[in-house]
């Protein structure tokens, strides 16, 4: 297909079939999209998987999203629901419906993490290349205002806060490896992630200052380093050129659906030994928020710090500088000990040392202590 767009340059574009019919449908179809496009703008035109294709490439998620089922040709989930869809034409009601058939019996939060999170954020991804306007999307409400109903289920572990000194009990557990990734979660608020794939290139200790290229928002952020932070940053940065954080063995992590995969056997070794059980990687991410706000850290400021996908298109466009995050993020709790372990100023060169072989006998005990919690949780 030959022509010009809406700027007067010339375009050619394959139909990509030699089967003249459905090239001169695809053909009819273009012609259509470019001319809408000429006349209204590129808002006309913009599809779902447009959007979430330039999200991708700009270092989005694939979480949730759906997966593509090669002998149908098509996509399940989200993007089996969305795909082909413009932007302009995707409404409240209309993501209501796709949500209730997509997510017919879950929890509040459930539908909010797995499909109004990954969905706000390829849509703010899009307002921010012109795409779309903003929008104050309704996400379902995760509390009853008013009322004293009380889930019965449990809090997944990593869905909630924690207190330091609890922290740091956990912490006492790991290995250096794992306990200097749980210390730069606890004291940056980073999603897991964030932090698994992060180069010693995008830390800026001086400045105090880390730098995300492409959150999961879709939008590049920055997030400040307590001052807790600057002897482990230091060395890390200065003999550690690649992946910032590394396994036991000094290799980068491979990233399995958002997550690191070899952490897992560490962490359930440390909750043994230490009969912490309610701390995971996105506990830190829970606590910094918490802290935060028990500290009065102004909630536009807190945002700014967690890369949160804001609902009130006013705060879209608020901006802090840097200085008062730096100061908001030295307002979390320090623990004495903590900060005067050797790995706190020498992480690369003790990245190897293992935490202690749980015997036998403490291996039953923390087993006995960890069925003991879950019948609390139960309770």
């Amino acid at each position: 297909m030959r022509g010009t767009d809406s700027e007067g340059r010339e375009v050619n574009v394959s139909t990509r079939t030699a089967n003249k019919k459905a090239a001169q449908g695809l053909l009819t179809k273009r012609e259509g999209e470019v001319l809408q496009e000429a006349i209204h703008g590129k808002k006309a035109v913009v599809t779902w998987d447009h959007a979430v294709e330039s999200y991708l490439k700009n270092g989005g998620s694939t979480r949730f999203l759906g997966s593509f089922n090669e002998k149908t040709g098509s996509y399940d989930g989200l993007m089996g629901k969305l795909t082909g869809v413009l932007l302009r034409k995707i409404t409240q009601d209309f993501l209501n419906d796709v949500a209730k058939e997509l997510y017919p019996n879950v929890l509040p939060e459930t539908l909010n993490r797995q499909f109004w999170t990954p969905f706000i954020a390829i849509w703010r991804h899009a307002v921010s290349q012109d795409w779309c306007e903003p929008k104050m999307w309704i996400r379902p409400k995760t509390k009853l205002k008013g009322t004293k109903v009380v889930r019965i289920k449990p809090k997944r572990v990593g869905s909630y806060p924690v207190e330091y000194e609890t922290a740091w009990r956990f912490v006492q557990g790991c290995g250096v490896a794992n306990a200097t990734i749980f210390t730069i979660l606890f004291y940056t608020g980073l999603r897991p992630i964030e932090l698994f794939v992060m180069n010693t290139t995008q830390v800026n200790v001086p400045g105090r200052w880390i730098t995300i290229p492409a959150s999961k928002i879709g939008e590049a952020r920055g997030v400040p380093i307590h001052e807790a932070l600057v002897p482990m940053l230091t060395d890390m940065v200065e003999n550690r050129p690649g992946k910032l954080v590394r396994t036991w063995d000094g290799e980068p992590f491979t990233v399995y659906d958002d997550n690191g995969g070899q952490m897992k056997k560490g962490i359930a070794a440390a909750r043994l030994r230490t009969h912490v059980f309610d701390v995971a990687p996105y506990t830190a991410r829970h606590t910094v928020s918490t802290q935060l706000v028990v500290a009065g850290v102004h909630p536009y400021i807190k945002d700014q710090i967690l890369g949160h996908a804001v609902t009130d298109t006013s705060r879209l466009y608020t901006a802090v500088p840097q200085a008062a995050l730096i100061e908001a993020i030295n307002k979390l709790p320090t623990i004495k000990e903590w900060l005067n372990q050797d790995w706190m100023k020498s992480p690369v060169a003790l990245t190897g040392r293992r935490a202690k072989t749980l015997k036998k006998a403490e291996r039953e005990a923390g087993e006995v202590a960890f069925e003991a919690w879950k019948a609390r949780r139960a309770a």
